[in-house]
């Protein structure tokens, strides 16, 4: 997993609220298990119409927010089913942060196993951020993880709260497999002691 330290980028204003999974990453592209590839169907059924033309009103069809590397949205965002394609999806396009109200527990969850950095922050202070984020090219927004702020262009610093473990997944780049991975001589070790004191448990794969 990419390691999440700072990020500077411009940030989509998405005005919605209850964004639901389906609408991140629709049904009809959950068949594939890689991480990858599923950036061109994110919001697929706003971004495109039914014969896969662009809508220029979607918020990520319209200039700058193509390369946009943060996304902003009301409250609920990734309620819906559980599909970790969700994050992928925002991860390939090229998102490594949303900032919202709240989010859906499971997506939220989701996030940090794929090295995207769900911020939450007052509305009051998500809508003031979101007029900033509508001027377009002339908005760039900075995330420092390690120190918890959200810089904007206009030199206000907000500060977030983050759980201190996901954080240092997040800045050393651990998914589960990779804390996972941490352990592997005390796993190796435990194995050769296990199969030195119950080798029947390894013969039936021929270990």
């Amino acid at each position: 997993m990419e390691k999440f330290t700072t990020l500077t980028g411009a940030a989509a204003p998405l005005p919605m609220i209850n964004v639901d999974t389906d609408a991140i990453i629709p049904k009809q592209f959950l068949k594939t298990i890689k991480r990858t590839g599923l950036g061109i169907h994110l919001f697929n059924d706003l971004r495109f119409d039914e014969t896969g033309g662009e809508r220029p009103e979607f918020v990520l069809n319209k200039g700058p927010y193509r390369e946009a590397r943060i996304l902003i949205a009301f409250d609920n965002f990734g309620c819906g089913s559980s599909r970790e394609h969700a994050p992928w999806a925002l991860v390939d396009f090229g998102i490594r942060c949303v900032i919202a109200p709240g989010f859906a527990d499971i997506f939220y969850n989701n996030c940090f196993k794929n090295g995207l950095l769900p911020v939450a922050l007052p509305k009051n202070v998500v809508v003031r951020l979101m007029g900033i984020a509508e001027r377009g090219a002339n908005a760039t927004f900075s995330i420092d993880l390690e120190a918890q702020e959200v810089s904007d262009p206009d030199g206000d610093v907000v500060s977030f709260e983050i759980d201190p473990f996901r954080k240092h997944c997040l800045l050393n780049g651990l998914d589960d497999i990779g804390l996972t991975m941490r352990k592997a001589e005390s796993i190796d070790d435990f194995e050769k002691s296990q199969r030195a004191g119950q080798p029947w448990l390894y013969a039936a794969t021929g270990g």
